[in-house]
């Protein structure tokens, strides 16, 4: 598998394809040329799957500080306030703009006909929230935002899409500079200079050069074993940002939605919060409700809460799910407002109108990702990270729900103006040439089962050991376990030409292991992190961040915990 011998250019590359990639692009394209680099379909990407909506303060009785405040109190004490504020500031101008983009939201019943007013909107309610505020698209809000901009970038002639090619690792100033002795990750003279991508049809690697790169390569549930995250949430970014000497932050807080449809046939359905939103009530399977017993808001607490409150029950009872009733609804009203879950329930035989929806928690969302300021710079000049892949501050230690779609919109516009004015301030440097992907001594892998079984093995261990409850002896066998797979993936890395498998492999063992060096170093427990060994939310000590780079951490690990892994 030769790496291709051309070298494509372009100004700038987006590597990732859902809302905040996509609107970053769509930004940037009317004055630079933009590769967009996507693991699969350019409609595949983890907005296509959110079903709620997207959070805004529109509604008469809502206010933005209002929004602000709910967004301040699921995160538990770690939301950066700058960060909370511009993005609730800009949610009424980015409902607009997706207007403007071809995307059709649901209105009230009552509204006028003709030139939509925002106020019109049909306004949902979910949990954590104090107010309706989600504006949605029936049940399948993230496909059609997803559909709406993928035909915007189709049309866009200065962008030129790159389906089925899984971006390997960037390329910048200190990675090309460490063959001649020079270089440090991340530092201050650091900078981005391109990235190597797999073309998944052809087999080869080719190079992309770049004045600047954004990765908007979503989450990460595919690390963990159960996930309502479709397969192309495998943390690339995370990891290819971390080996390049980007900090990243808080991955400890990994948000486990609450209800995923519990089939042995469906492999990630998620039950959108938005059920919980219209009244929705969940019970144990002799029909008590519970939630009362955990929270002041009962089935609308936010996610951190309800997700434990389940994961409890469960344990308790010794039952595999809960159940979500919605059957006081009237079947017709259910059927138009949850088509999308009324249909794909009633396909693995549940009918949602006359019989509650059993459900159980699975890895949702990443809270954490590749720090960054407010306009999605990172330490490493020219590299932007947007969406699901940052850390900009909005979500805290827990993210309120559908506060996603707008976090990623939001700053893939702010971090476009940002790149342009990098653009216009830089120029490639003559003494580095992004070279073409060498091979070496490489050979065709001979035993694709190394790979499964690694795979398999991570995600079960996460699954296990670093969940909803955790604990120090649980992390501590998790880490050490990571660190010997890693080794086997670094020998195959090196040995084998690149798949797509190996290559997603090599991610996942990369983020699942900063997420446990995370969740060992937060010696409390707050929002979406729940260590028994330190059941207490501890202020005095943790209210701040959890920050990761190569050779260094910022925090108060304790090293006789993994002094104890590795032994």
């Amino acid at each position: 598998m030769p790496g291709r011998s051309e070298i494509l250019e372009f100004d700038v590359v987006v590597l990732g394809s859902g809302i905040a990639g996509l609107s970053f692009a769509l930004d940037i394209a009317p004055h630079a040329s933009v590769a967009l680099v996507t693991k699969r379909a350019l409609a595949e990407a983890n907005t296509r799957y959110a079903q709620g909506g997207i959070a805004a303060a529109l509604g008469a009785d809502d206010s933005l500080d209002r929004h602000v405040e709910d967004t301040l109190r699921a995160g538990a004490g770690l939301c950066h306030r700058d960060a909370v504020d511009l993005t609730v500031k800009g949610g009424p101008e980015t409902i607009a703009s997706l207007v403007a983009r071809g995307v059709v939201f649901d209105r009230r019943e009552d509204s006028p006909a003709g030139e939509l007013d925002l106020s019109a909107l049909d306004l949902t309610r979910e949990g954590g929230h104090t107010a309706r505020r989600v504006a949605h698209i029936g049940d399948f809000s993230g496909l059609a935002i997803e559909e709406a901009l993928a035909d915007r970038v189709r049309a866009e002639p200065s962008i030129r899409v790159f389906e089925e090619h899984v971006a390997v690792d960037l390329i910048t100033r200190a990675k090309l500079a460490r063959g001649r002795g020079e270089g440090v990750p991340g530092g201050k003279s650091d900078r981005v200079l391109g990235v190597y991508v797999l073309d998944a049809a052809r087999s080869d690697v080719l190079a992309i050069s770049a004045r600047a790169v954004c990765l908007a390569t979503g989450g990460a549930g595919k690390v963990y074993l159960y996930t309502t995250n479709p397969d192309v949430a495998t943390g690339d970014g995370i990891a290819m940002a971390y080996r390049a000497g980007a900090r990243v932050a808080n991955l400890e807080f990994f948000q486990f939605h609450p209800t995923c449809l519990y089939h042995p046939d469906a492999r990630n359905f998620l039950i959108s919060e938005s059920l919980r939103g219209e009244g929705g009530v969940l019970l144990t399977r002799t029909g008590s409700a519970f939630m009362g017993d955990y929270h002041a808001m009962k089935d609308l607490a936010p996610r951190d809460v309800v997700a434990r409150a389940i994961d409890h029950k469960l344990k308790q009872t010794g039952e595999d799910c809960v159940f979500l009733d919605m059957t006081h609804h009237s079947a017709d009203y259910l059927r138009q407002r949850f088509p999308h879950v009324a249909s794909t329930c009633l396909k693995f035989g549940v009918d949602i109108t006359s019989q509650p929806i059993p459900v159980v928690p699975a890895a949702h969302y990443l809270c954490g990702g590749v720090r960054t300021d407010l306009d999605g710079r990172t330490n490493i000049a020219g590299l932007y990270a947007i969406g699901e892949t940052a850390c900009t501050g909005l979500h805290g230690a827990n993210r309120l729900a559908s506060n996603s779609l707008l976090e990623g919109a939001v700053f893939g516009a702010r971090a476009a103006r940002s790149a342009l004015e990098y653009l216009s301030d830089q120029t490639a440097p003559a003494d580095l040439h992004v070279p073409i992907w060498e091979t070496g001594d490489a050979v065709d892998a001979d035993e694709q089962v190394v790979v499964t079984q690694s795979w398999d093995e991570i995600r079960r261990l996460m699954w296990n050991y670093v969940g909803i409850v955790r604990s120090n002896r649980r992390l501590s066998r998790a880490w050490r376990r990571i660190k010997l797979i890693q080794e086997e993936i670094r020998e195959d890395y090196w040995r084998f030409y690149l798949t797509r498998d190996l290559v997603e492999l090599r991610n996942i063992a990369r983020v699942a292991e900063l997420i446990v060096e995370c969740a060992l170093t937060r010696q409390e427990s707050r929002g979406l992190h729940y260590n028994e060994d330190y059941p207490e939310r501890d202020d005095a000590d943790w209210l701040r961040d959890t920050v990761l780079w190569r050779g260094g951490i910022h925090g108060r690990l304790d090293r006789g915990l993994l002094d104890l892994a590795a032994t």
